[in-house]
This record gives C-alpha cells, structure tokens and sequence, in this order.
C-alpha cells in the first residue's frame, strides 16, 4: 500500500514539475505531448484552453492523491515526505552534473526562484485558509 500511494504522489507530482518549466524549455518541444500538439499547428486560443484543461487535470489528479494520503497515518506520511524529498534531491544533484558550469548557475538560480515561488504559495495558502476561518 505504501509503495502504491507514494508511486501515485509522484505521478501527481511530475506533471506539476514539467508544467513549471521556464518558456521556451523543453516542454514546449517534448515534453507533455508537446510534439504531438506542435504538429497540431494549434493557435493561440486553442493552446491556452488545452493548457487550462490539463492544469485542471493535475489538480484533479493531485486533489484524489491528496485524498488518500490524508487516510495514511501521520507516520508513514511523514516518511513518504522524506523519502520523496531524498528522490528529488537525487535527482536534482544528477541533472545538475550534466550541466556546464554556467548552466549550473541558471539551474540553481531557476532552483532558487522556483523554491521563493513555493514559499509565497504556501504564504498565501496560509492566509487564505485563515480568511476563510474568520468568515464562517
């Protein structure tokens, strides 16, 4: 059960890191169907409705995720955190390694934006959850 849901919180968890690539990275051009939709000759209007519709598939993926971690119990949670955390650490660090030094720089610098960017989520999680506590 274990490996079942952590092999379902990182299905959830890929499709978020394609979608957080920087335009004109690799996913415009692979990754996520990206070839397929490019021999489409989609316009505009098109992309951005595709793209609203698998932003809307990932939190529909990650909300049903999320519904069945919440039934495990605090300390298999706990460890399926870290263990997931270790596994995206490994796997940073052996991207990073096949980068040049100057991209190396970039990496961290996207690393760093995208970790102040997860922080003022969570800020704003935060303070939206307390809002709505107020208001009822």
């Amino acid at each position: 059960m274990r490996k079942t849901l952590i092999a379902l919180l990182l299905a959830a968890t890929l499709p978020t890191l394609a979608m957080a690539m920087p335009e004109g990275g690799p996913r415009h051009e692979r990754g996520f169907g990206g070839h397929m939709f490019k021999e489409l000759n989609l316009t505009q209007e098109q992309r951005h409705e595709i793209g609203k519709l698998m932003r809307e598939q990932m939190k529909s993926r990650h909300d049903i995720t999320q519904r069945y971690l919440d039934k495990l119990p605090a300390a298999e949670r706990k460890a399926m955190q870290e263990e997931l955390k270790a596994a995206e650490t490994k796997n940073r660090d052996a991207i990073r390694a096949q980068l040049k030094p100057e991209q190396q720089k970039a990496f961290d610098d996207l690393q760093k934006k995208m970790e102040e960017r997860r922080a003022e989520r969570a800020e704003f999680e935060a303070w939206k959850a307390e809002k709505d506590k107020k208001a009822q």
